[in-house]
């Protein structure tokens, strides 16, 4: 049967989806400079910045400070080292041995100093005890409004913004979230700040720093912090030397989504498969949001075309493939043979060549690596586990069953595709290592937690959509159906579950059992992050080209003007 031919069946489901936004825009930039070029003035500030990091002349809090700066800027990769020799150094100084806070009379005691401290050394995983707030509370063990808590502005979005970071049973820390919340919030319906500070409060408000786009944070943050009128040399040159890394990286990361432009239309895909979102741009935006930095740029890439095969093969499941075509097309991934789906049409053949086509080419960068012994299956397997779900979730339309809530959500954990991406970014980036990849071969519970954030996520925002073409039932109507609630407190019992979901993801980074590198769950929690900007306020951006334009436009388009 021709493509056109089963396109027209009308015994098939159809999504309509909007063609792609972007076109041949990204294209241009496919022959551009491979290299990331330091310009001398970059250079010189990087020293000068190194230098200035582990510097004896600063206060706790003005080194605090100063370091919130760098990561927020998003140039924290220059100074890992140094960062960490710092906050080591602090933690030592000002934490007993049962991870207490001890109090010093320097100054550096007030709200502000306090919560980002507890910030920074979590973030890090450094063990610190929430216990450190208590002494904003009153005699009756509530957060004091007569201690002029609800006046520090800025002391009360450090707190807000330190209790994102919480782990189960940390009372404390519930309350610090509401009542910062509940008191900023007030501030800025009333207008009672000024309209710089009151955008700052409700930027954050409307999402925490821990749940935002590091890239995008640092556009917005460099932006706010210029208002600010910075007077001091070293926070000037600071600023500066993000702007000038901000665009060179600019320049890179769209180097990179030209040359998969051009393989992508070198490939032919809107043809071939024309039932199938056509997401190449926002596709390489999930890719980026996993790690921004120059040595990750060849698993940016790969990540950013198996993001695209993704979606068709989701498609493929999702809106096109039949049943009776389903099943053998999930045993030829399984056996990894073709020739079990000769008779499927035309456009089943081509979702499965590009699968294994793109896994040939992971397995040459990870063979010149030499980690394809024990990368490469893995993502192999992660793919099957990817089609099994996928079938499963074909069969309960099919059937029109709705499974149970926790049912539903075990298979939508691997049918978001999270697990495998996650593999797939490491292993050919340069953080493969046997440890890390038995680590992942245990299904941890931090990759579990970070795919169900984003199925659910995911199913808030396109819920009411796809419910209107036959299509299976998303985790709101399993939770409705098995608890008997209205639609409203399916989402509120959803959004409860993520937000334990990220409680989970703090503990699993602070206590790190199994001593994972940090740079190997910042990638988990960055694709959390990325599942919240691409799903915030129930709408769909991958989907839905349009409302992501802004935030590519920011990123891949539009460089930072930088004022002599």
């Amino acid at each position: 049967m021709s493509v056109a031919a089963s396109l027209h069946d009308n015994t098939r489901r159809c999504a309509n989806f909007a063609p792609d936004i972007w076109g041949n825009m990204f294209l241009q930039h496919a022959s551009e400079s491979e290299d990331v070029d330091d310009s001398v003035e970059h250079k010189v500030h990087k020293e000068k910045l190194k230098m200035f990091i582990p510097s004896n002349r600063q206060s706790r809090s003005e080194m605090l400070n100063f370091i919130d700066l760098v990561q927020r800027f998003g140039v924290s990769y220059h100074f890992e080292q140094e960062i960490e020799e710092a906050l080591a150094k602090i933690h030592s100084m000002y934490t007993s041995n049962n991870n207490i806070l001890i109090m010093h009379q320097d100054g550096d005691d007030d709200l502000h100093s306090l919560a980002l401290l507890f910030r920074l050394l979590r973030q890090h995983g450094y063990p610190i005890s929430s216990d450190v707030f208590e002494r904003f509370k009153d005699d009756k063990g509530e957060f004091n409004i007569n201690q002029n808590l609800t006046k520090d502005v800025e002391g009360m979005l450090a707190l807000y913004e330190a209790a994102q970071l919480e782990i189960h049973g940390e009372n404390i820390l519930d309350e610090a979230l509401h009542f910062t919340y509940t008191h900023l919030k007030s501030l800025t319906d009333n207008n009672q700040l000024s309209p710089i500070l009151n955008a700052q409060v409700s930027h954050c408000l409307s999402q925490p720093l821990h749940k935002r786009s590091l890239r995008l944070e640092a556009r917005h943050y460099m932006s706010f912090y210029q208002q600010q009128d910075p007077s001091q040399n070293q926070m000037i040159m600071l600023l500066n030397f993000a702007k000038l890394d901000f665009n060179m990286l600019q320049k890179l990361h769209r180097k990179e989504l030209g040359n998969i432009t051009k393989w992508w239309k070198e490939s032919e895909f809107t043809r071939k498969v024309p039932y199938a979102r056509d997401r190449l741009v926002e596709s390489y935006f999930w890719a980026l949001s996993l790690s921004y930095e120059p040595q990750f740029s060849i698993a940016r890439m790969l990540a950013g075309k198996l993001v695209a095969i993704i979606a068709v093969l989701d498609d493929t499941y999702d809106v096109y493939g039949k049943l009776e075509e389903l099943e053998p097309f999930t045993e030829a991934i399984h056996r990894w043979d073709i020739g079990l789906i000769k008779s499927l049409p035309e456009c089943m053949k081509v979702v499965f060549e590009a699968v294994v086509e793109l896994f040939s080419e992971m397995e040459m960068v990870t063979t010149k690596q030499g980690t394809s012994t024990f990368v490469m299956p893995h993502v192999k397997q992660a793919i099957i586990n990817s089609a099994n779900a996928y079938l499963m979730e074909a069969k309960w339309c099919h059937e029109h069953c709705v499974p149970s809530y926790e049912e539903y959500k075990d298979n939508g954990a691997v049918s978001t595709t999270c697990p495998l991406l996650i593999s797939s970014f490491l292993g050919l980036g340069n953080l493969a290592t046997k440890e890390v990849f038995e680590w992942l071969a245990t299904h941890p519970k931090i990759i579990g937690t970070m795919s169900t954030i984003g199925r659910l996520l995911d199913d808030m925002a396109t819920h009411k959509l796809e419910q209107e073409r036959k299509h299976v039932a998303s985790g709101v109507e399993c939770c409705m159906k098995q608890f008997g609630v209205s639609e409203e407190e399916a989402h509120k019992m959803l959004n409860d579950d993520i937000k334990n979901c990220w409680k989970d993801i703090n503990e699993e980074c602070l206590n790190n059992p199994h001593n994972v590198p940090k740079s190997v769950l910042d990638c988990v929690v960055n694709l959390a992050r990325a599942a919240e900007v691409f799903y915030e306020n129930k709408q769909d951006r991958f989907t839905n080209g349009e409302s992501l334009k802004h935030y590519v436009v920011q990123l891949l388009l539009d460089p930072i003007p930088i004022e002599p």
